[in-house]
């Protein structure tokens, strides 16, 4: 099958109760048992079943199961957002004394979290661009994750997977990436050599902005050395499911990081839209890139424009999908504002991935506790607006942008 025949008709869409053609909504806290020895094997893992929605939930794993189908996953866990799945997809192999290298210009809440991190002892480790000889400058003994966006939010940088994940695996560590702005639809990372798989699925997935959530993926093909990798000692016995195994059974149960049921129904209602909605969005955002680069004085970035840094490697990567994220830099930040209040049809908000056109000033928002520097090594300036385009009709769009951006320059 094709993606979206897929999305309809894939393996683990068959198995719902009484013929069902979206899974049930178990939106209960637990699940009774006719004994109490029936129960002691459930709550040891050594039967199938649900015991308590924290530790698992019917629900959730049709959610985890279509999603995992989708992205060629062993498996997956839905998580309560997208930052409770990077943080716990991080957390599930590092200790304390253990270094992450990553980029800098990632979304300002994972950079926030990883100033987090060394509060627990864990380093990061900075780099302009994942690529050998940029990691090589910070690479060691204690180096245990490589981590980057597949397409960051907002500096539209692009991840060369193959190649990053060649590195890493050469020196027996994994590579986790960030999927959220390109989604399955565009690319598997998988397929590519990535490890772990993290979306937010609020974003693209889902569709509406009616849910916040996330989901990590694990591959289910790293071989992982015990020794270099103690979190994981204690499940040795699953060999290379032991990653997967820890995740579901220890620390997401312990950090109480569930999804609740109704959010991963209705994330699995706008999974099936997905493809539809992200071959839509992106041709607005092309339309819509293309216009504003032809206003004087507007600086565009979008993966479409020839003259981005990453176009060449967008097409072969991407299949030339440029995404539904482009930013706008119109002089100050005071034309910003003055644009983005002049707007008539987009919404200001912080989401991305909706069927809605949304814009943001990330300098004042999402990156508010980043310095000057850190900003700008992340594509965010005191003048730069974010926009994550919709699905409305692009003729529309353009003409409010052009509207909203003369009256800023008045």
């Amino acid at each position: 099958m094709k993606f979206n025949t897929s999305l309809l008709h894939g393996k683990s869409t068959k198995s719902y109760a009484d013929h069902s053609t979206l899974p049930p909504i178990a939106q209960v806290s637990a699940f009774g048992y006719e004994s109490a020895q029936e129960q002691e094997k459930v709550f040891q893992h050594k039967a199938f079943g649900y015991a308590y929605t924290r530790i698992g939930n019917p629900t959730l794993t049709a959610f985890e199961q279509r999603i995992s189908d989708i992205e060629h996953a062993t498996g997956g866990v839905a998580c309560s957002s997208g930052m409770a799945a990077v943080t716990i997809s991080l957390l599930n192999v590092l200790t304390t004394g253990d270094e992450i290298i990553t980029t800098s210009n990632l979304y300002g809440g994972t950079l926030d979290l990883f100033k987090d991190l060394e509060k627990f002892g864990i380093k990061t480790n900075f780099v302009s661009e994942l690529n050998p000889e940029q990691l090589d400058k910070y690479f060691n003994e204690k180096t245990k994750v490589i981590f980057g966006e597949v397409v960051s939010n907002p500096a539209l940088q692009v991840l060369d997977i193959e190649t990053v994940a060649r590195y890493a695996h050469e020196r027996s560590i994994p590579l986790i990436v960030d999927a959220t702005t390109v989604t399955p639809y565009v690319i598997r990372p998988i397929d590519h050599g990535a490890d772990i798989v993290v979306h937010s699925s609020s974003k693209y997935i889902n569709g509406s902005g009616n849910s916040i959530s996330g989901i990590i993926l694990d591959g289910g093909r790293f071989k992982w050395d015990f020794e270099k990798f103690p979190a994981l000692a204690d499940f040795k016995r699953y060999g290379n499911m032991a990653y997967l195994v820890r995740l579901k059974t220890d620390l997401w149960e312990n950090f109480g990081s569930c999804l609740a049921p109704f959010n991963a129904y209705l994330n699995v209602i706008g999974l099936e839209t997905m493809g539809l909605r992200v071959e839509q969005i992106n041709k607005n955002a092309k339309a819509l890139a293309k216009a504003l680069s032809e206003i004087d004085g507007v600086k565009v970035s979008h993966l479409s424009l020839e003259d981005h840094p990453y176009y060449e490697l967008c097409q072969k990567q991407l299949g030339g999908y440029g995404g539904g994220i482009l930013t706008f830099r119109v002089g100050s930040k005071e034309k910003a504002y003055k644009t983005l209040n002049a707007l008539k049809y987009v919404t200001i908000a912080s989401n991305i991935g909706d069927v809605r056109t949304l814009a943001i000033h990330p300098r004042s928002t999402l990156y508010i506790k980043s310095s000057d520097e850190e900003a700008a090594a992340a594509g965010v300036y005191d003048d730069t607006i974010r926009v994550s385009v919709g699905i409305e009709d692009s003729e529309d769009l353009i003409e409010d942008f052009r509207q909203a951006i003369k009256q800023s320059q008045n």
